[in-house]
């Protein structure tokens, strides 16, 4: 940098420190600025407070515009109910050493139900509905034609009392302090059935007088409980009896819905083991029921809905009254409720239980039964009970099973005289092949039915066990050896890969009771055979025969292994008195006294006379077709 620019930035500097010096303000100058500045500071904290205070009024004004709206919009839709529009849900508990329920405050109905004595297949506690898994309210008709549902209100708990026969709460709807309608509870001690009566009070200035039922819609969905979900579902039914008339039920494996015309006693959302059913004691009336399945990845089986009426006395000069059955599908339990009541006032609980139709239904009710009780009230296993049933079922068919085998016996003994009369009469000639069959077979005493007559008296009491078995709670989450639980399959093998056709049937295990009742099926199918009288028939069906116990491990893979079980040492019980009476049945002399028959003209059976009519006129026929 040279001389002359040094000299010129000097001088720049001195000037702009002059001119600062030169125009800097006096002291007095100084101060009426900063009171100018104070006077601007003020009001601008002034203005901002204003603003705040605006802004806050404006706030409070909205905030009481809400309210009045709420207020208003909550009297406009429940008119005089709308104080019970608001509220806050709480909840009360009824309980004794069999069930625990919580009522709420909001609807005033149950609002979960737990079974203190039983838990699910995976050991949690056993509730058969919780929280919006159970819906149930009345319709209310209002004097200035409102429609109001009870689960949209709140009801205010009265005091609760205690006895030592039974609890009893009173949820309160309320209009004002004289005028409400009372759900009262009543749970008896070491009882599953709860009492629930809805009464009005001075409710003639709110409701509508024409109002003379209650609408009430119910719907539930059904948890999975057991193991099996497949077979649990099965048993999963909606049932309804009609008053003074027998049950019904909607279907089991797809959606139904029904409207019963009638009037109807009772409703039950029934699962395998549990129940809940809605009982009126006059009735229900203009019923509609539907049954939904639930996705097979759900936690529940199906969906329930009830849609009825009862009567209802809106002066509350009566109530209406409803029991209400939370507990286990066991006969003795249900049974009791209709001991020392009158024919045309019991219930029936007891046929929500799937013992088969009426004919087995009897055998399980007067032979099954008692004896499944008499064994369960001293031995504790249950494996034992139904080893001991077994034996006393097979001593009750004995005389049966020995005539049957007698009857079989007689056939294979007369076998090589078949034989010869098939020898002489050619196969085409299969009319008079018969008719010579049977003149033999009339000779010597022998019947072809009397074997199977033996086999269809059986077949009640075996058709009755089928039924009863897969219902008893008492085998649930009962061990026997390796099954763990004797009302569900006991898989010694199972498998997470879906395979077609074997997998939608049978399912992805293998219960080991299923597999030994299936081989020993196999076992006595070979030794039946071999006691028949052979020929070209029975070969041709030997392949059938031996197919059916391959169909039957079908069925009951997925069956109660105390099922499965109990055919198991049945038919190993079968099989040792086959040998038995081979032992002491000796057939050369069976044989013998069947030819000393042939000597006694005996009298035709009228089964043998009808036979040999039917194929005369069957004969007679053929020829006239031939001319």
């Amino acid at each position: 940098m040279d001389k002359n620019s040094i000299i010129g930035i000097v001088l720049i500097l001195a000037i702009i420190i002059g001119f600062n010096w030169v125009t800097q303000p006096t002291a007095e100058e100084q101060a009426a600025q900063q009171r100018y500045r104070d006077s601007i500071a003020k009001v601008e904290e002034a203005n901002k407070l204003a603003q705040q205070l605006i802004l806050e009024q404006e706030q409070e004004v909205q905030q009481s515009t809400v309210v009045d709206t709420t207020t208003f919009s909550k009297v406009a839709v429940f008119g005089d109910f709308a104080s019970a529009a608001e509220g806050k849900e709480e909840f009360v508990t009824l309980e004794n050493d069999l069930l625990k329920l919580q009522i709420s405050t909001k609807g005033g109905s149950v609002y979960s139900a737990q079974l203190k004595q039983y838990q699910t297949h995976d050991s949690l506690p056993l509730i058969l509905f919780e929280g919006d898994e159970s819906k149930f309210a009345f319709t209310l008709l209002t004097r200035n034609n409102r429609v109001l549902s009870t689960d949209e209100l709140f009801f205010v708990p009265q005091k609760q009392t205690s006895t030592a026969e039974e609890q009893t709460l009173v949820m309160r709807l309320a209009v004002d302090t004289i005028s409400y309608i009372d759900f009262t509870y009543t749970l008896p001690t070491d009882d599953y059935m709860l009492h629930f009566d809805v009464q009005a009070h001075n409710m003639g200035n709110y409701l509508d007088p024409t109002m003379t039922t209650l609408e009430m819609h119910w719907s539930q969905r059904i948890r999975q409980q057991e193991k099996g979900r497949k077979f649990e579902s099965r048993y999963a039914t909606l049932n309804f009896r009609y008053t003074a008339d027998d049950m019904e039920q909607l279907s089991e494996s797809k959606n139904d819905a029904e409207k019963p015309t009638g009037k109807v006693r009772w409703i039950a959302f029934k699962d395998q083991f549990f129940s809940t059913i809605f009982i009126a004691e006059n009735s229900f009336t203009s019923t509609t029921l539907e049954s939904v399945l639930e996705h097979e990845k759900s936690p529940y089986l199906k969906r329930y809905t009830a849609e009825t009426s009862v009567a209802f006395d809106p002066k509350g000069n009566e109530a209406t009254q409803f029991r209400v059955f939370l507990g286990p599908n066991q006969y003795k339990i249900l049974s009791q409720y209709d001991k020392g009541v009158e024919r045309d006032q019991k219930l029936g609980l007891q046929d929500i239980i799937p013992l088969g139709w009426s004919l087995f239904r009897w055998v399980s009710r007067f032979l099954i039964i008692p004896l499944f009780n008499f064994f369960g009230s001293f031995i504790p296993n249950y494996g034992i009970v139904i080893l001991l049933m077994t034996i006393v079922v097979k001593l009750i068919l004995l005389p049966f099973t020995y005539k049957s085998y007698i009857s079989t016996a007689k056939m294979r003994v007369l076998k090589p005289q078949i034989d010869e009369i098939n020898a002489k009469i050619p196969a085409e000639k299969a009319m008079e092949r018969q008719q010579a069959t049977m003149a033999l077979y009339n000779r010597v005493g022998v019947s072809p039915m009397s074997g199977c007559l033996p086999m269809l008296l059986q077949m009640p009491i075996l058709i009755a066990m089928f039924a009863f078995f897969p219902a008893a709670i008492e085998l649930r989450q009962e061990s026997f050896l390796w099954a763990k639980d004797l009302s569900s399959y006991d898989a010694i093998f199972s498998w997470d890969v879906y395979i077609p056709i074997i997998t939608p049937y049978f399912g992805n295990h293998i219960s080991l009771f299923c597999l030994l009742m299936t081989i020993t099926n196999i076992v006595y199918t070979k030794l039946n055979m071999a006691n028949q009288a052979g020929g070209q028939q029975m070969a041709a069906m030997k392949w059938m025969m031996y197919l059916m116990p391959f169909m039957f491990m079908f069925i009951f893979n997925d069956y109660a292994s105390g099922l499965s079980y109990y055919y198991f040492i049945s038919l190993l019980i079968t099989i040792g008195q086959t040998y038995l009476f081979r032992l002491f049945v000796d057939e050369e002399k069976l044989l013998q006294k069947l030819e000393a028959k042939k000597q006694k003209p005996a009298k035709k059976s009228g089964f043998l006379a009808r036979l040999e009519e039917a194929q005369r006129q069957q004969q007679k026929a053929m020829q006239q077709r031939k001319r």
